[in-house]
């Protein structure tokens, strides 16, 4: 599975920070054996393999400084059902906003016209019970 583009420009981004002011990280971020692709793959997989939900951010950048640093990092891309959470808004552009409220419409639109042209079921006719009056209702 592809991690999503908000998780990888995050790692990217970090990684490009740290390499600014890490002089020995910045050469091991040159390697060109390595990307952000495997990275984050890599990243993935241990998160999946360690059976937890949850991370702190400090803890996935240090799997992405951890994959640069070590040299015999081996990514396997078996990753199944793996769903990514990215703790900060993602900024969309004027044009990438207007196409999703575009489409946002054309579903509303859409699930309303199936909604009106579905007939609705004709409600079930309630046979009500009337009960004859007894003779000896008075009695009792």
């Amino acid at each position: 599975m592809k991690s999503t583009d908000a998780f990888k420009e995050t790692i990217k981004s970090y990684l490009e920070d740290r390499a600014k002011t890490d002089i020995l990280f910045a050469e091991k971020f040159q390697n060109p054996e390595k990307n952000i692709d495997d990275c984050c793959t890599y990243i993935l997989s241990t998160v999946q393999a360690s059976g937890c939900n949850g991370f702190a951010d400090d803890e996935i950048f240090g799997m992405a400084v951890h994959y640069y640093d070590e040299a015999d990092i081996k990514v396997s891309g078996n990753l199944k059902n793996t769903k990514v959470v990215v703790n900060h808004t993602v900024e969309l552009s004027a044009d990438e906003l207007k196409q999703a409220k575009e489409k946002a419409i054309e579903t509303v639109i859409a699930k309303e016209t199936e909604r009106m042209q579905t007939k609705a079921p004709a409600p079930k006719k309630v046979k009500q019970q009337v009960q004859a009056p007894s003779l000896f209702d008075d009695c009792l």
